[in-house]
């Protein structure tokens, strides 16, 4: 080969890794993630969305079909379980985009193409307090670069201070991923379907729980004549519990599908309740540098450790 052709392709080679370590540079690579504390950076929301049970990494296609209804708003996905605790198939979240802020009212036009493709509408309140970072949103990688940076921040800044900060809540605008959670009023961001998913697995509870008290019942009662009845009403107070609504569940572990937490790479959210979350002292920062103090347009990429 003369050395002109092997100049080339050298020049080729070189050329191609500067341009790949430009975009994943340019995806945000290093870019400085600092956690805060203090006032959201949404005020009062109301979005359409589509709620699944599912791997976060399906949620690509809500935010595509989203999208294409309304290709100037914003669009959000709101992540109810930690995928790395909660089985892939159980994992719950809703995606869509946000139709109105603040006071601002939602077009009548939008909200009507949206509802006719099958998507629901709910509002989010504005909260005093939340957990929150952004990251640069320029390629279809930044999505996949913010999500795998930003949660391990989120999940050790939450720790660190003891904070109760659920769901996790991901605003895709102006350039930006925005990672937020809130700390007060977390029933008011459980859309609906979640509630109902939540009634679902406690009536299931609850007749696993009858059909073993009523096994064990016929078992020990064939033998001895004996009911047990006080056993029974045992069993069936202990399974009621798991029954109280989300919105009364407060800062609970939501019934042990750890949809409260950290973030969703690790999450072991400490249970402190929302009184503390208040006085949580407003905008502290957390840099790569300093990460022990107190305190961005592609869309369908991985969420939380899912490829």
């Amino acid at each position: 080969m003369p050395d002109w052709v092997s100049l080339c392709v050298v020049i080729i080679l070189l050329i191609s890794l500067v341009t790949v370590a430009g975009y994943i540079l340019y995806s945000g690579l290093l870019t400085d993630i600092i956690v805060l504390t203090g006032s959201p950076p949404v005020k009062k929301i109301t979005f359409a969305y589509k709620f699944k049970e599912g791997p976060y990494k399906n949620c690509r296609q809500l935010f595509k079909e989203s999208h294409s209804i309304g290709p100037k708003l914003s669009c959000i996905g709101v992540f109810y379980d930690d995928p790395k605790k909660v089985p892939g198939p159980q994992c719950r979240y809703a995606v869509g985009s946000i139709l109105s802020e603040g006071k601002n009212q939602a077009d009548e036009e939008l909200l009507k193409s949206y509802e006719t493709s099958g998507f629901n509408v709910f509002s989010f309140p504005e909260v005093t307090h939340v957990v929150a970072t952004s990251f640069p949103h320029r390629t279809h990688l930044s999505v996949l670069l913010g999500v795998r940076r930003v949660y391990p921040r989120l999940e050790h800044y939450i720790k660190e201070r003891r904070l109760c900060a659920h769901p996790f809540l991901q605003i895709y605008r102006d350039g930006q991923i925005q990672f937020m959670a809130p700390l007060a009023r977390q029933g008011d961001f459980y859309v609906p379907e979640v509630r109902q998913v939540e009634r679902r697995l406690s009536e299931q509870e609850e007749l696993h729980s009858d059909s073993e008290v009523s096994d064990s019942n016929s078992e020990y009662s064939s033998g001895s004549g004996v009911l047990l009845s006080d056993s029974r009403g045992t069993s069936l107070a202990a399974s009621s519990v798991h029954s109280v609504p989300i919105q009364d569940q407060g800062d609970r572990n939501n019934r042990g599908r750890s949809s409260t937490g950290t973030s969703f790479k690790d999450l072991d959210w400490e249970q402190t309740g929302g009184q503390q979350a208040e006085r949580e002292e407003p905008l502290h920062g957390d840099s790569n540098q300093k990460s022990l103090e107190a305190p961005t347009q592609e869309w369908w990429g991985a969420v939380g450790g899912e490829e």
